[in-house]
């Protein structure tokens, strides 16, 4: 395997799977089927990975809990999650042209682990450089017998759907596999997973003809009788990181990073630096030394802070170590890892009004106060930033930003709250 900050992401992409092999790919599979499921969920959770699609959730312990709601009428399945969304954000997409075989030996290692029987990859149908690559890669693993395992076979499909934010939501993700609009459902995966992979891209998931109301809110219960079985749920970065875990072990993977935030992340870094683009660091890294890796502030520039995708509070603390601790402590998250480097020269209030008039946009509607008080907000905001701004104006942003995450089925309306409030509080004037 790749080492020290390559973990993930070679000095070059990996043109076949004899490439990926000849640098120690494929070990971990093997290792991986002579042991029980539950060995692979013992050692992903000694290592410490947390999830890398938004949340930070420990996946050990999602593995975990998938294995323990085991329906008794169909096989779990592994979702994996490409449907990347986040704007600025491309690291996703650039791990999987430069090492795609990764990426599938740790969703294999994960379906084993929790006895799935289907991989299912859930990207965009836009991405088409992605999905072409995506099929390559499948080819030479399935030539290479990498899909008959020891007890069962498992399936890889890739199912393509629509250019929307919310498709990268997890619940969101399964509806589309299921196909049916990336709406967030009420279950979480581990309780009501897939139930029929259409891989039909774009129908009906990438328009509103066949919108038949808000998405499904089934809860089932642990026990037998459950027609909807569990499904495990990981971003793709998340999946790369496993063969590495199995191969050389939790220490190791805890090697780089912290204690509570182990391991190198990706992170995407764009705005007011020099050289943009996707880099692999250990956590626990800070900001300005990400500022440095990316060859500095342009010249003239004197950073004032960061935004953090659509999805994390605005820093302007730039010796911040990026790992989920540090950043909770200073009242944000890691999110993506998309960190985009704001000069002094941005508008604050033109950034504040991007962001919020892509949230209220890309809402899904479910939830009332998310999508009518994110209109507002989205509105009012641009009112301002265009000089045709009144007190009432002001009024409509701070009233609304109370309320935009009310009964929120996912984190959308919280992220419209936080991101753009802490904007506006970073910059009163």
């Amino acid at each position: 395997m790749t080492t020290d900050h390559h973990r993930l992401l070679p000095p070059i992409p990996y043109a076949t799977l004899a490439d990926y092999l000849a640098d120690g790919g494929g070990v971990a599979l093997l290792e991986a089927r002579s042991v029980e499921p539950d060995v692979l969920i013992d050692v992903v959770e000694a290592s410490g990975l947390r999830g890398r699609g938004g949340a930070g959730f420990p996946t050990g312990m999602k593995w975990r809990t998938v294995a323990k709601f085991e329906s008794d009428v169909l096989a779990a399945s592994v979702a994996v999650n490409a449907a990347e969304g986040e704007p600025g954000t491309v690291k996703d997409r650039t791990l999987l042209q430069f090492n795609p075989y990764a990426v599938l030996e740790g969703a294999l290692i994960a379906a084993r682990a929790v006895r799935a029987n289907d991989v299912i990859i859930a990207t965009k149908a836009s991405f088409t450089a992605t999905v072409r690559r995506l099929q390559s890669a499948i080819e030479e693993i399935s030539a290479a017998g990498w899909l008959d395992g020891p007890e069962r076979s498992v399936t890889i499909e890739i199912v393509q759907g629509p250019d929307r934010y919310l498709f990268g939501e997890e619940t969101a993700m399964l509806e589309v596999i299921d196909g049916r609009l990336p709406l967030p459902r009420v279950a979480p995966p581990y309780r009501h997973g897939t139930v029929e992979v259409v891989t039909d891209p774009i129908a009906p998931a990438m328009g509103h003809d066949s919108f038949e109301g808000a998405a499904d809110v089934v809860m089932a219960g642990e026990g037998g009788g459950r027609e909807a079985p569990p499904t495990l749920a990981n971003n793709v970065e998340t999946l790369a990181n496993v063969p590495g875990i199995i191969a050389q072990g939790p220490q190791w993977f805890r090697q780089l990073g912290t204690d509570d935030s182990p391991g190198t992340v990706l992170a995407t870094v764009t705005g007011d630096v020099h050289h943009p683009g996707v880099y692999e660091i250990p956590l626990g890294l800070p900001l300005d030394e990400l500022v440095a890796l990316a060859g500095g502030p342009v010249r003239g520039t004197r950073l004032v802070g960061v935004l953090g995708g659509v999805s994390s509070a605005f820093l302007t603390d730039l010796t911040t170590p990026i790992s989920y601790e540090a950043m909770r402590q200073a009242g944000s998250g890691l999110g993506s890892v998309s960190f985009r480097f704001v000069g002094a020269d941005t508008d604050p209030l033109a950034l504040a009004a991007g962001v919020s008039r892509f949230l209220a946009v890309e809402s899904c509607g479910q939830c009332t106060p998310c999508k009518l008080d994110g209109l507002e907000i989205s509105h009012a905001l641009g009112q301002l930033c265009g000089n045709r701004g009144t007190p009432v104006d002001v009024t409509t942003v701070t009233t609304r930003l109370a309320t935009v995450a009310e009964g929120a089925r996912c984190a959308l309306g919280r992220q419209h709250q936080t991101v753009v409030g802490s904007i506006l509080d970073a910059f009163p004037d």
